[in-house]
């Protein structure tokens, strides 16, 4: 089956969300088909060229957009005043919301990879009117034991890039929360431990996450790596914002304490209300051998979660660009385009 061919956008666009910040988006595909977003993973990866290529472009109005921070929004996350007290959770659902509104979209088909599953479901759950069926590929829900696992947990199986990863952290620190520790290196005044902890935190992600080699050559980049490593470890310190005060309806689960924990009384909101997704169809597809299948986490969720169907695409991993996990994925957008 594979990818649908590269197709240039229709109209594109800058959103002035607030805040001092600019979402750059794009719409391709068919004006008149169904709506469809691509919400990238992360936190701070931005779109492809080939974040379309999961639609056909004649069924489909599918719009693209970088997140704040990253890509072509701007201020970008690598420049050192940006203010990241205003790049969370709750502010790119709001900014989904703008831009929905702002294309005259009233629901819309919602594709997310790895953090971009995570965002997907938690604006399905606080704006479900919004949303007419999900597609997550690499799913997660921004739990801290996600995090803990991506952090320490692998430690074990990768020990000696973790003695590399933990070379750069305060002794006094290496027992605590790694991310938050990681984001403090990275909010320093001083450019050069900025440019040395952005650069161990993607050999560690390099080392522990096999990415296809566009994927690699980005942390080449010091400027695309100084915004992701920023924006994972802000999203990643701060258990992704999911806790009391997100917007969308959560009770206060957070212990505030980042990623360096377990799920402290089960900390995963997006989990949590996964009954909230009951009246919206969902298609999970996931490599057998991604790291979260550790957690259990897309399984809880899938059995969590009526309506929802999970394809599981044997020796695969964190990989949306494997064959057999395109085909699920392609497959699944193909059906929802009839609906």
């Amino acid at each position: 089956m594979g990818l649908y061919p590269q197709i240039e956008p229709y109209d594109h666009g800058m959103l002035d969300v607030g805040d001092g910040n600019g979402v750059y988006w794009e719409v391709c595909g068919n004006p008149h088909g169904k709506p469809a977003v691509v919400l990238h993973g992360g936190p701070g990866s931005g779109c492809n060229s080939d974040s379309a290529r999961y639609f056909d472009p004649a069924a489909y109005r599918i719009v693209v957009l970088d997140q704040r921070g990253c890509g072509r929004s701007t201020p970008h996350a690598s420049a050192y005043g940006t203010d990241m007290s205003v790049n969370t959770t709750a502010h790119l659902i709001g900014d989904l919301e703008l831009l929905r509104r702002e294309l005259g979209i009233e629901r819309w088909l919602v594709w997310g990879v790895s953090w971009g599953s995570v965002l997907g479901l938690r604006y399905a759950q606080t704006h479900p009117e919004a949303v007419s069926e999900l597609v997550l590929v690499g799913v997660a829900t921004g739990s801290s034991g996600e995090v803990a696992l991506l952090t320490r947990g692998l430690g074990k199986i990768f020990p000696e890039a973790f003695e590399r990863f933990l070379e750069l952290v305060p002794e006094d620190e290496r027992d605590g929360d790694l991310a938050a520790a990681y984001n403090r290196l990275i909010e320093s005044p001083d450019a050069e431990t900025r440019a040395r902890a952005a650069r161990a935190w993607t050999d560690w992600e390099t080392a522990t996450i096999p990415a296809p080699p566009r994927s690699v050559e980005r942390y080449e980049d010091p400027v695309f790596r100084l915004a992701f490593a920023r924006t994972v470890t802000h999203y990643f310190g701060n258990d992704h914002f999911l806790g009391d005060g997100d917007g969308g309806g959560c009770d206060g689960d957070s212990d505030g304490g980042g990623g360096g924990g377990g799920d402290s009384g089960d900390q995963a909101v997006v989990l949590r209300d996964a009954p909230l997704l009951k009246d919206i169809p969902g298609t999970l597809v996931q490599g057998s051998l991604d790291f979260g299948n550790l957690l259990g986490t897309v399984w809880r969720l899938h059995h969590a979660w009526p309506g929802s169907e999970l394809v599981v695409v044997d020796d695969v991993g964190h990989n949306a660009g494997a064959s057999g996990v395109v085909d699920a994925l392609v497959a699944a957008t193909d059906r929802y385009a009839a609906r």
